[in-house]
């Protein structure tokens, strides 16, 4: 079994009810254990502003599905949940990224893990660092703890 971590948001509808759909249907997969679930973090959007704002949390999980295979299963639990994908960033019933596996570093064209960007978004690293502050990031080798105290002097500095 391998430990993933997966972040989860949401922005439209019922924004809790959306991502405890999603964690049930994740957890009815073969092969997907959930281990932790964060609080929820109800955050501002990013990229597109001049949207509702989301509720974002993260999750791990065992399982003995490949990253690409894990990567096939959320998108069809969003594809379930209704997700339609319509524009870059914009509004989101539900949003589900794959942001670690184990301590892998992978460059595909549909998966890149870590995911890209993790490091330099609060609501990923937020609610990440409440389940897993001591986990390393494999390409930055620094915890997830570290990230966030950069992440948040890097705010309060700006």
């Amino acid at each position: 079994m391998a430990i993933a971590y997966l972040g989860l948001g949401s922005n439209i509808g019922d924004r809790v009810e959306n991502l405890n759909s999603a964690i049930t249907k994740l957890s009815e997969v073969p092969g997907i254990q959930v281990t932790k679930i964060s609080s929820r973090y109800e955050t501002k959007p990013y990229g597109k502003t001049d949207q509702p704002d989301f509720m974002n949390m993260a999750i791990e999980v065992d399982t003995n599905l490949t990253p690409l295979d894990l990567l096939e299963t959320v998108l069809g639990v969003e594809h379930e949940l209704g997700r339609v994908r319509t524009e870059v960033w914009g509004p989101r019933n539900i949003d589900i990224d794959v942001l670690l596996y184990e301590e892998l570093e992978l460059q595909l064209s549909d998966l890149k893990v870590p995911h890209p960007e993790m490091h330099l978004r609060s609501f990923v690293i937020d609610p990440l660092n409440e389940i897993a502050p001591k986990k390393e990031h494999p390409t930055l080798k620094m915890t997830v703890e570290k990230i966030k105290e950069q992440l948040d002097k890097n705010q309060s500095d700006n």
